[in-house]
């Protein structure tokens, strides 16, 4: 259950950070760190080595525990995560995409250049984003973002987003693999939201 929430908490953490940059031009730089190193952690032998430690999924986690406690801020963030979910049912076919990504993926892992860490990171965005317009867009359905003109028209904004989206379609692989569905979610919703809030510091269920 543990791990299945933290896949879960980091589809939400993906979604909240889009709406984030979408909105107003800024997300938080450590979340969307945790964000893209989970889609290039491709042979972590964990779910806890893949997001790096709880702490790591934190706005994730706040995020989960609001939407499941049915509060109404996080919609936007809800209405993607749910098209993300849908998306994954519809990647898990494409076994030979899957194969492109998985290369692809690894060789944007090697990016350094000298760069500094920031701009490996931008760099790295930038790889992904493309590799999202060019393999997971094609996918129905098309996740449309929406925002602010101003925003969605920076470049390097548009590309943290399009990461952000294939890092949230990677935490939605790895929940479905953790034995996640919509009857977990629906039936199960209790037992989630407390292990959600264990996922908070100082927290309790």
């Amino acid at each position: 259950m543990k791990e299945r929430t933290m896949a879960l908490a980091g589809i939400f953490q993906a979604t909240e950070l889009v709406r984030q940059a979408a909105n107003h031009g800024t997300w938080s730089g450590y979340a969307a760190d945790t964000c893209l190193d989970s889609l290039l952690a491709i042979d972590a032998d964990s779910v806890e080595e893949i997001y790096g430690s709880t702490d790591s999924l934190r706005l994730g986690a706040e995020t989960l525990v609001s939407v499941l406690q049915g509060e109404r801020r996080y919609m936007e963030s809800l209405g993607y995560a749910v098209s993300i979910m849908q998306l994954e049912n519809n990647f898990r076919r494409k076994s030979s995409m899957q194969s492109e990504i998985g290369a692809e993926l690894q060789s944007i892992t090697t990016i350094d250049d000298g760069l500094e860490l920031h701009e490996i990171k931008d760099l790295q965005a930038e790889k992904i984003a493309g590799l999202y317009t060019r393999t997971i867009s094609t996918l129905s359905p098309r996740i449309v973002v929406n925002g602010r003109p101003q925003f969605l028209q920076v470049e390097r904004t548009v590309n943290w987003i399009r990461t952000l989206l294939f890092a949230g379609l990677r935490s939605a692989v790895l929940w479905r693999q953790m034995g996640g569905g919509r009857f977990s979610l629906m039936f199960g919703r209790k037992k989630m939201l407390e292990q959600a809030r264990t996922l908070l510091p100082g927290q309790t269920p």
